[in-house]
C-alpha cells in the first residue's frame, strides 16, 4: 500500500510564501504518475488546487491560487513541490498530496500537512 507524505506547512502572515513537499513512501511511488495537491477546511470537501503530469510537461490550477502558486516535481528526487506564494486566509487548509490513479481518479493521500495564514 503506496502512502504518500505532505510536508512544509506552517503558519506565516498573509502575503508571504511556503513550500510543500510530496514525497513517495515507497522508492518509486511517484514514478509515471501525475500528482496533485489538494486542500480542506473543516466541514468542507478536499478541493483541488494544482497538478502535474509525469512528465511536468502540463500543470493544471485552481483559479483561486493561478499565479500564486506554483507546482513542480523532481522525478530523481521522487518528489513534488507547491511553492505559495502571496498567501491569504482564505489559503488556511490541510494540504494533501496524492497521485493520479489507474482508476482516474487521485489516492495514496498521506496525513497531511496545515498551512496557517493569519496575521
Amino acid at each position: 500500500h503506496v502512502q504518500l507524505v505532505e510536508s512544509g506547512g506552517g503558519l506565516v502572515q498573509p502575503g508571504e510564501s511556503l513550500t510543500l513537499s510530496c514525497a513517495g513512501s515507497g522508492g518509486d511511488s511517484l514514478d509515471g504518475y501525475a500528482v496533485g495537491w489538494f486542500r480542506q477546511t473543516p466541514g468542507k470537501e478536499r478541493e483541488f488546487v494544482a497538478s502535474i503530469t509525469w512528465s511536468a510537461g502540463n500543470a493544471f490550477y485552481a483559479d483561486s491560487v493561478k499565479g500564486r502558486f506554483t507546482i513542480s516535481r523532481d522525478n530523481a528526487k521522487n518528489n513534488v513541490y507547491l511553492q505559495m506564494n502571496s498567501l491569504k486566509p482564505e489559503d488556511t487548509a490541510v494540504y494533501y498530496c496524492g497521485r493520479k490513479e489507474p482508476t482516474g481518479g487521485f489516492g495514496s493521500w498521506g496525513q497531511g500537512t496545515q498551512v496557517t495564514v493569519s496575521s
